[in-house]
């Protein structure tokens, strides 16, 4: 019976995920892991969600980009820092129920209650989830001289685990060392956005590092991402994905 349940509920969340892309004309791409499908809808900027094994996952999810309304209810809540284009509490606060855990940084906790809180270099086990805390910061992009956008040690880039699948969502980043020495990782989002986070350069130096097996780039603005395929078209195990990440 417990089995015949698993199944409905994943059904439902695929479903559901199909018919809202259909919806809303969002993109989704799945993925087979050890714990069964992985559904990812791509909801604009850094913005998505993810379903797997029953559960579901939102990433920085921002009013903005989806009605929030019509989607289906947070299991696991990960926002990667405190800037209003990743976390908005109008959001969190219409797929949150009282079962919900939000993993946050120190400072997104202080917007976010009841937040569990995640340093650079955590892991933790939520929701049956092994979750990786991986530093996001600029190296180079400055909003003013000594002063980067995103400072060290405020951040978080996230990897979930997925059975024997890894997730790498990177946050607001340049290609840190911390990240050029992942490995393991089967899909990497990657921000391409100047002058927050990284060019089609550092994106592409980054992923010859680590080598993710697929990689997706997002919150890239209006970098022009057919920049980051001719980069990488001589890597022939890093397949390059578009989406609508904007």
């Amino acid at each position: 019976m417990g089995k015949i349940l698993f199944l409905s509920m994943s059904c439902v969340l695929i479903c559901a995920a199909t018919a809202l892309a259909a919806d809303k004309q969002f993109e989704t791409d799945t993925f087979k892991t050890s714990r069964g499908d992985l559904v990812i809808t791509f909801l604009g900027h850094s913005t998505m969600m993810m379903s797997c094994e029953g559960k579901v996952i939102h990433i920085d999810p921002v009013a903005q980009f989806a009605d929030y309304a019509k989607l289906p209810k947070a299991d696991l809540i990960l926002v990667t820092h405190e800037h209003s284009d990743h976390l908005d509490l109008k959001a969190i606060s219409a797929i949150k129920t009282a079962k919900t855990e939000v993993v946050v940084t120190e400072n997104a906790a202080k917007q976010v209650t009841g937040g569990i809180v995640m340093k650079n270099g955590d892991t933790k086990t939520i929701q049956g989830f092994k979750i990786e805390a991986v530093p996001a910061y600029n190296l180079v992009h400055m909003r003013s001289p000594g002063m980067p956008f995103h400072p060290k040690g405020v951040g978080n880039g996230y990897i979930v685990n997925f059975g024997d699948t890894r997730v790498y969502i990177a946050g607001d980043t340049e290609n840190t060392s911390e990240m050029k020495k992942l490995r393991g990782i089967d899909i990497a989002f990657l921000p391409m956005n100047i002058p927050y986070t990284m060019t089609p350069e550092m994106v592409a130096d980054a992923a010859k590092a680590f080598r993710p097996k697929i990689l997706y780039p997002y919150h890239y603005g209006n970098t022009n991402t057919a920049k980051i395929i001719d980069l990488l078209k001589g890597e022939k195990d890093i397949e390059v994905r578009i989406r609508r990440m904007m």
